[in-house]
């Protein structure tokens, strides 16, 4: 075992997760695996919407989990969400940006037909985000910490339908890296995790998605993509000393379908 790694590798560390929808979320997978680890977490949600959601599930680890309104577009509702969180805490660990949006119509047809609307509306709420939420995260990341940010294979190579989306995880992932190299010397780690398809609410935005699953089923070298419980674990590396080395980095869990040529 590596030094540092326990059954409860994150205990002692404050989480902040972005991202959380209903249960069948990533982030909900990687949230309830960090709360495995040791962590305590602190939640936003997306509008009263899905409010009931996030209670709900939050609810499960105790009466006591914090969680605040946070509309990743506006500058004010973020830095009053990073207020919010200083009436629990005035140190944070570790960053969960589970965030991602394309209009449903820019998810359909060719690329080419991309708005300009959303175009802009993507790189707002899939890319920048993940800058915003560092620039309030990273003072408070005094001990140094972890930055986990969700993409996609459709940012690297093109993918049917994905269109916009992945323009804007393509740029999620630069972005990572930038901040990944401005925050090194913080000993803040930013990476990103690759996930293959997942049946997910979003997920079933992506025309063609079932077709999807059957490709990764016929080609991945482990004949599947992955599971909810493999995203979670890999946050959990993440997050942890076992991966102190590591930033800037994408890690791919999809069943090894991104080392395949044909």
């Amino acid at each position: 075992m590596l030094a540092g790694m326990s059954n409860q590798p994150l205990s002692g560390k404050t989480a902040v997760i972005f991202g959380v929808a209903n249960k069948r979320s990533i982030a909900w997978a990687i949230a309830k695996a960090w709360a495995d680890a040791g962590a305590k977490l602190i939640f936003n949600y997306q509008g009263d919407r899905l409010k009931d959601n996030v209670e709900q599930l939050a609810g499960t680890f105790g009466d006591d989990i914090a969680m605040y309104p946070c509309d990743v577009t506006s500058d004010a509702e973020i830095d009053s969400f990073f207020e919010n969180v200083k009436k629990h805490t005035d140190k944070i660990d570790l960053v969960l940006h589970s965030v991602a949006f394309a209009p449903k119509e820019a998810l359909e047809g060719d690329f080419l037909s991309t708005t300009r609307d959303a175009y802009a509306i993507s790189h707002d709420i899939s890319a920048y985000s993940l800058v915003a939420l560092a620039q309030r995260a990273a003072p408070m990341m005094t001990d140094g910490g972890s930055i986990v940010a969700m993409t996609y294979y459709g940012a690297a190579k093109v993918v049917p339908h994905y269109n916009v989306m992945g323009v804007a995880k393509a740029s999620l992932e630069a972005s990572t890296r930038y901040l990944a190299a401005d925050l090194g010397s913080r000993k803040i780690r930013v990476n990103c995790i690759s996930a293959g398809p997942v049946q997910t609410l979003a997920a079933r935005g992506i025309s063609g998605f079932g077709s999807m699953i059957k490709h990764y089923e016929e080609h991945a070298p482990l004949q599947r993509s992955c599971t909810p419980e493999e995203l979670g674990a890999t946050g959990v590396f993440l997050a942890s000393e076992g991966s102190a080395s590591i930033t800037g980095q994408v890690l791919y869990v999809d069943g090894g379908y991104e080392i395949m040529g044909m």
